[in-house]
């Protein structure tokens, strides 16, 4: 029921991963039930079954970018929107059983995104060590805690649950990298705005125009509306044909970011709204405080244009 708070919570599983975590900073999840899903399709599709009121997936990594199976799952399907994002601080270390040796590891285990981030550390350390794909960090705690392979790649989250020590800590290349957490709901009433919010959208340019991207952009940027991410994926209907994912500065509520929205469905094949939620405040890699409407292109302008639009109308000329 849209306007009621969410209880039950699926997140990208199985348990001791990043995404746990996250979801773990909302309040709302720390009292409410966290069941782990086996994939992103299988969180989002607990959702819009009704299994669950909300599902955390990861979105994006400030080191191995866009998390492609999230974009292409938020648009397949009945619609979801996003009603809150977290942004996580990764640190990775390296584990293995008690009694261990690092000398001794020829085998890790680790998810394709963790070791891409901790590919130099390998390359310093373990040159010689074959790394083996698994499909969450969690998993390749367990792989390392049951004998499978001799270290694996994970979160300090999962150290205490498999009860494996850590060979090495911070091993990850870039010291200030974060995943960004998406939580996805059925449609109904956006979070209040904040003043300090983002909206996503999903558009699909019509082909058959000379600049149709640059007449997207210009939508949004004659409004003042900041574009932080632009995202493209294929859409499976034949080579060239893509969505564009976009994130701006804004919430719908918004006089300039509903005139962009306006603007966007004149001109666009598709617009599908995913969203508009406050902003993670983080400092790491981002700015901590919001950034003001331009001038002339607050609330309070457009309302004073439109009133001197309909006094011309009426055929007052002051």
């Amino acid at each position: 029921m849209p306007g009621t708070p969410p209880t039950r919570f699926v997140y990208l599983g199985p348990a001791g991963t990043f995404a746990e975590q996250a979801l773990r900073t909302i309040p709302a999840a720390e009292r409410g039930a966290r069941t782990p899903a086996r994939s992103v399709p299988e969180a989002l599709d607990a959702v819009r079954t009704g299994d669950a009121d909300s599902a955390l997936v990861p979105l994006e990594n400030s080191v191995g970018g866009a998390v492609a199976i999230t974009l292409d799952e938020m648009v397949d399907g009945a619609p979801l929107v996003i009603t809150r994002e977290v942004v996580l601080p990764v640190e990775f270390v390296l584990t293995a059983r008690p009694g261990q040796p690092l000398a001794g590891v020829r085998t890790v285990a680790a998810h394709p995104q963790a070791s891409t981030q901790c590919r130099r550390w390998l390359r310093d350390h373990l040159p010689d060590a074959a790394v083996v794909d698994v499909l969450s960090n969690a998993a390749a705690a367990a792989a390392a805690a049951d004998g499978q392979q001799d270290a694996a790649i994970c979160a300090p989250f999962s150290i205490g649950r498999h009860r494996l020590d850590v060979l090495a800590d911070k091993i990850a290349d870039h010291d200030d990298a974060v995943t960004r957490f998406v939580l996805l709901s059925r449609p109904g009433p956006p979070p209040p705005r904040t003043g300090d919010d983002l909206t996503s959208l999903a558009v699909y340019i019509a082909h058959d125009r000379v600049g149709a991207l640059l007449a997207v952009l210009m939508e949004l940027a004659v409004r003042g509306v900041n574009l932080t991410r632009i995202e493209s994926r294929p859409t499976g209907e034949a080579l060239g044909r893509y969505a564009f994912f976009l994130d701006c500065t804004g919430h719908v509520a918004e006089d300039r970011v509903g005139e962009a929205l306006q603007g966007l469905r004149r001109i666009c094949a598709e617009v599908r709204f995913l969203g508009s939620y406050p902003r993670h405040r983080w400092t790491a890699s981002g700015p901590d405080r919001p950034v003001p409407a331009p001038a002339g292109l607050s609330d309070v302008d457009y309302a004073d244009a439109a009133a001197w639009l309909s006094r011309l109308r009426s055929g007052e000329l002051s």
